[in-house]
């Protein structure tokens, strides 16, 4: 009979992933309170939705599209890194111009921004683009 590898068990996967755990898992409770403050001076005017802890988003209070309420922003807090999602910058390029060289290195996609600590001045710049979406969406009558 032919030798045959030895297959690796769901028990044994389990184990190695235990072994890795501890450490790797980052504490990225700083980056998402800092990133869900850019959200909440929206919070009166659009509606906050939090599906589970590590995860909260804007979107309209009214429908706008296909009878739904409209995405605005998100923060989702990751395993690797904690992500803000500016919808605006996907629908409208022309904000994605005045992105800075050190944002756009944070940018995943095309509206996506990671990060895995807090970055006050990319935090700043943030928030003004988030106020331009603000107004770029409400001037389109999306919000």
């Amino acid at each position: 009979m032919p030798a045959t590898k030895p297959s690796k068990t769901k028990t044994a996967k389990k184990q190695t992933v235990a072994k890795r755990a501890p450490g790797a898992r980052k504490d990225f409770s700083a980056v998402f309170t800092a990133l869900c403050g850019l959200l909440k001076p929206y919070e009166d005017r659009l509606v906050l939705k939090t599906v589970s802890p590590g995860y909260c988003y804007l979107e309209s209070r009214t429908p706008t599209y296909k009878n739904r309420p409209m995405f605005f922003a998100a923060v989702r807090a990751g395993k690797n890194y904690v992500s803000y999602h500016l919808v605006p910058v996907y629908a409208c390029p022309e904000l994605g111009k005045r992105i800075s060289l050190a944002l756009k290195k944070r940018m995943q996609g095309k509206a996506c921004f990671n990060f895995v600590a807090p970055d006050r001045e990319l935090f700043q710049e943030l928030e003004q683009l988030t106020a331009a979406g603000f107004q770029k969406f409400k001037s389109l009558e999306y919000l």
